[in-house]
């Protein structure tokens, strides 16, 4: 298939859901041009990766203080800032001349529009061709529901900006989710949380069978485990964007309400807190001896691989959490909260540790840490899990079996290789 890939933010080994989906649909045989905004020199220098899997890719550079305009001229209307944020109409124009053009760029098959941020581009496509659906079938990654984030992070988040800017979006993002539902031909996330989230806003008469769940998946290849002999005795590691109020809060509480119980019965333990942009909060944690934090690394897996123990005490959320799916791929033994892994089919004890609440957070932690036997058993059955489980390659063959599914219900089999089954490629 010639799929048109439209991503608001350049895919990339932190935003893996894009990446993946690009870097193993091209490894399956098919072709793929990448519409997407740059924000950074680091966003540029992303562009050289992702490229080896992409026929084309057409950018446009949105600098952080555009992003801002957008925000500031979408207050006095009813679309919520997530909306615009990444939107440029030349990209807009981009899109418009490569969905109806035959001639050059040839005749593309599907498109697919990543995140909340991407679907204005999907609505204006629709809204130029003057019907009432694009001209090509569109499959939009809502990826999470973003409202259902919203609708947790006013209750849960610890800073009280990040409060009042959920608590101004969240009714102009129901609503525009719930309108959204019903515009394009697949509607994908990744749990089945999302879902009943979503469809719990659509307007009456969507098809609650185009709302379909896919879960994120982890480079098994690239996060592989280490040897045991190599971790650290009493090393836990906290890992993810830092910036993101979601892990902030889960930084936040574990330094001040769990850590210091684990101190008390382990002195020794050491906290590593890996990840980019950590507020001037999780920085000043560093002045502890005992607590590194790292910002941006180059190479998350040496962390991961080291720590004794990685631990995801996150209070509120959506979708899949990929540090836990890292961390279970290294077999680094995971203790998390009910809310990091409620898109998992985990069995608590089994695969994860998990728990609730401060104190049986500390109770569990400090008994994961008592016992090497425990860990090691609990961080084999991890990696075979998400062996088993998520897998990017499987996912990439599901997408694609959905990709036909537009595709058919637009037209008849005709003149579309709809039975296309790509071998894979290694």
């Amino acid at each position: 298939m010639n799929i048109l890939f439209v991503s608001p933010y350049v895919p990339n080994k932190i935003r893996v859901r894009p990446y993946n989906w690009i870097r193993h649909l091209a490894l399956r045989g098919h072709q793929i041009s990448l519409l997407t905004v740059c924000a950074s020199d680091e966003d540029r220098l992303a562009l050289d990766v992702i490229e080896d899997y992409c026929e084309r890719i057409k950018q446009v550079n949105l600098p952080n203080w555009q992003s801002l305009i957008n925000c500031i001229k979408a207050l006095p209307s009813r679309e919520p800032l997530q909306a615009v944020y990444s939107w440029d109409s030349n990209l807009a124009d981009d899109l418009y001349q490569l969905a109806t053009s035959t001639n050059g760029a040839g005749t593309y098959d599907v498109i697919h529009i990543e995140h909340l941020r991407g679907a204005r581009y999907g609505v204006d496509l629709i809204s130029r061709s003057g019907l009432d659906k694009s001209p090509l079938p569109i499959v939009w990654d809502s990826v999470d529901s973003i409202s259902l984030l919203f609708r947790q992070a006013m209750i849960h988040s610890k800073s009280f900006l990040s409060r009042e800017i959920t608590r101004f979006e969240l009714g102009r993002t129901e609503h525009y989710e719930g309108w959204l539902v019903g515009e394009f031909d697949r509607v994908l996330v990744t749990s089945k949380n999302d879902r009943e989230a979503l469809l719990s806003l659509s307007q009456t008469g969507v098809d609650e069978s185009q709302v379909v769940v896919l879960p994120n998946g982890v480079d098994l290849e690239y996060f592989t485990p280490g040897d045991n002999d190599d971790r650290e005795s009493k090393a836990i590691v906290l890992s993810g964007k830092m910036s993101y109020h979601a892990n902030e809060s889960m930084v936040l509480g574990f330094m001040d309400e769990i850590m210091p119980q684990v101190w008390s019965r382990h002195p020794d333990a050491e906290v590593w807190i890996v990840g980019k942009d950590p507020p001037p909060k999780i920085q000043s944690y560093a002045q502890n001896s005992k607590v590194t934090v790292t910002g941006t690394v180059a190479d998350i897996r040496p962390y991961l691989k080291k720590a004794t123990i990685s631990a995801s005490p996150i209070n509120y959320g959506v979708g899949i959490q990929n540090k836990v799916l890292e961390a279970m791929a290294c077999a680094t033994p995971v203790i998390a909260s009910k809310q990091a892994v409620s898109a998992l089919s985990v069995e608590e004890g089994e695969e994860i540790i998990i728990a609730d609440g401060p104190i049986e957070f500390a109770d569990k932690l400090n008994s994961l840490l008592d016992d090497p036997n425990k860990r090691e058993i609990i961080g084999k059955a991890g990696r075979e899990f998400v062996e088993e489980n998520h897998d990017w390659k499987r996912g990439a063959a599901r997408l694609e079996d959905f990709y036909i599914e537009a595709i058919n219900q637009r037209e008849p089999i005709v003149n579309r290789d709809v039975e296309f089954q790509p071998e894979l490629v290694d």
